[in-house]
This record gives C-alpha cells, sequence and structure tokens, in this order.
C-alpha cells in the first residue's frame, strides 16, 4: 500500500523492493550542535535528555516529534492536543551506556538475539543529520548511519543506512533504506520496535486475523507456530509474539481514546510484545506494535532495501 495525503513522493517500489542507487550524498550536514542550533523550517536541533543532541520537528499545525541522534530514536510524538502518542520507559537512559528504552528504536542489522547483540547495533550508535526540509509546512530530516570499527568489529560489512522523518499535522512517517556499499553481499533483519503509550489492560490490534505466528511464551528460545484466530487481539498477560505475512495496515486502539493506523510498505512482519509483570513498574502503560521484517534480506553490492511505516490518528 502506498502512503497516502502525503505532500511529497515516495520511491517507486518495485518487488523485491530493492534497486541498485548511488550513494548518498545531500552536500548537507549538521555535525555541530551547539546549546541550541537550528537547521531551517520546523527542524530544530537542540540538547534533549542527558545532553544528547535531537531534532526537534514541529509543523505548521503545531504537531511534534522528537528523533535523537543516538539510536536514530523517535521518542515522541505529539499531535497538536499535545498528547504524546509514543511511550518512553521510566527506566530509559540516555548516557549512550545502554539504547534508549522506547519511541521507535531500530533494530539492525539484527533483530532479537543471534550471533551479535541484542538487537543488533543501530540503536547503540550515533547517527548523522544529512538533510532537512519542509514541505507544505511538513518538517522532514533524515538521517544517515555507515559501518565503523565498532559496527565492523561484530558484523564486517560496509553499509549505509539512510532514515528519513516526516511529520504531518496527524501522522508521523519513517522510510528506511539500507543499502550494500561493500564489494560482497550480505544479508540482515530488521524491525521498529516501537513503544505505544496505551492502557494496557484496554489496548487491542485488529488486522492480524489469519495471520501466521511465532508465540514466544513460555519458551521464546522454542517459539510455538500457530495461527491467529482472533479478530481483536488484546495484551491479557505477558505477549511476545510474531505475526507472518502481516496486513499492510493494523489499528491499534490504545485504551486511551486513541485508534492509530500502522501503515507500511516492506515492512512484511509484525511483533506484539509486553512485558507484563517483568516491568512492573510501567508494563500497564505501553504495548508494542513493531514492523519487521523477520526474514533474512540479501543484498548484492550497490543493492538496495526500502521500507515505509505511516503511522496515524482519526
Amino acid at each position: 500500500m502506498a502512503l497516502v495525503s502525503m505532500a511529497f513522493s515516495l520511491p517507486t517500489l518495485c518487488p523485491p523492493n530493492l534497486r541498485r542507487v548511488n550513494r548518498y550524498n545531500s552536500g548537507k550536514a549538521y555535525a555541530t550542535v551547539g546549546k541550541e542550533a537550528s537547521t531551517s523550517l520546523g527542524v530544530r536541533v537542540t540538547e534533549g535528555e542527558g545532553n544528547l543532541p535531537k531534532v526537534v520537528l514541529t509543523s505548521a499545525t503545531g504537531s511534534e516529534a522528537d528523533v535523537y541522534l543516538f539510536g536514530g530514536c523517535v521518542t515522541s510524538w505529539k499531535v497538536a492536543n499535545g498528547k504524546d502518542l509514543l511511550f518512553v520507559r521510566p527506566d530509559a537512559v540516555f548516557n549512550k551506556k545502554k539504547p534508549i528504552s522506547g519511541g521507535l528504536p531500530h533494530c539492525f542489522p539484527q533483530f532479537g538475539p543471534g550471533q551479535i547483540q541484542q538487537h543488533g547495533f543501530a540503536r547503540n550508535l550515533d547517527w548523522s543529520i544529512v538533510d532537512s526540509e519542509n514541505v507544505e509546512g511538513n518538517p522532514v530530516v533524515t538521517l544517515e548511519l555507515k559501518d565503523s570499527t565498532y559496527s565492523r568489529s561484530m558484523w564486517d560489512y560496509s553499509f549505509q543506512a539512510l532514515y528519513k522523518v516526516i511529520l504531518h499535522t496527524r501522522s508521523l512517517s519513517t522510510e528506511l533504506t539500507i543499502t550494500n556499499t561493500d564489494n560482497k553481499p550480505f544479508s540482515f533483519n530488521t524491525a521498529l520496535h516501537t513503544y505505544f503509550r496505551a492502557s494496557v489492560t484496554g489496548a487491542s490490534v485488529k488486522g492480524l486475523k489469519g495471520c501466521k505466528t511465532l508465540n514466544k511464551d513460555p519458551d521464546p528460545k522454542n517459539p510455538l507456530e500457530g495461527k491467529e484466530e482472533r479478530d481483536v487481539v488484546t495484551f491479557p498477560g505477558f505477549v511476545d509474539c510474531v505475526y507472518l505475512d502481516v496486513p499492510n495496515e493494523l489499528q491499534l486502539d490504545n485504551g486511551l481514546g486513541d485508534t492509530i493506523s500502522v501503515r507500511n510498505t516492506n515492512w512484511t512482519d509484525a511483533v506484539l510484545w509486553n512485558p507484563y509483570l517483568q516491568m512492573e513498574a510501567c508494563y500497564k502503560d505501553f504495548v508494542c506494535v513493531e514492523n519487521a521484517k523477520i526474514g533474512n534480506v540479501q543484498l548484492e553490492p550497490a543493492q538496495s532495501w526500502i521500507a515505509t511505516q505511516h503511522l496515524s490518528i482519526d
């Protein structure tokens, strides 16, 4: 499904959504962040928690989003009434010693446990700003992550990740482009580990009926295969379930009076998660509805993979 009500055009995606592109070079970079630095037109760089640099997007209609350069993590999305639709856990730290726990963290080049650290390294590194613009009052910022000595110590490939964040009046869109800049092929999987503010007892998700499931409760190392039979999926206790080949739109009722549409292109899978009593201090206040690519994406040199997410509120 293509994104709708957008003031710009996303790249045309042709199956299998792989294309060859030139290496990105916008000619724009904002490497120095003082107490408060401005880019332009609703895109502002300032200091956030822990004095970490963050990008503040503000639309002409008053919606707002915060994007931390550490981890390339969107931590806040507020519509004009000031209500934040995302959630950052109370145990989140902003000291670069661990990923930011909340918002929209990246899982790349690995989702979950595996050969390298949990959920990969993209959420543990500083991204850089390579472009910003404003389209009819809607601010846009593009972040970039490239391989480094740190990333190569665990995943020895040259890559480029571009992450475009677009804020509208009642929606937040992202576009992730992974390009193989190496001279050999590589594979990866990835996800956006999205935390939504919610009342867990009232939250529910529609659109998953009929999907194949990999249920990690009770044994995360040996998921139970199944099929979702419910029209409406709820969070009655511990939930950690992967859904394969999901529709390109899900509906989240956050239990707080909001219905959020979660649309995507090329995020073929989804994950529902709530830790229940494992995080007694905050589990009642959020649910995770994550767009994911669970199966490996294989990229040849100079080839790219693109996925978009579009969150909107009625």
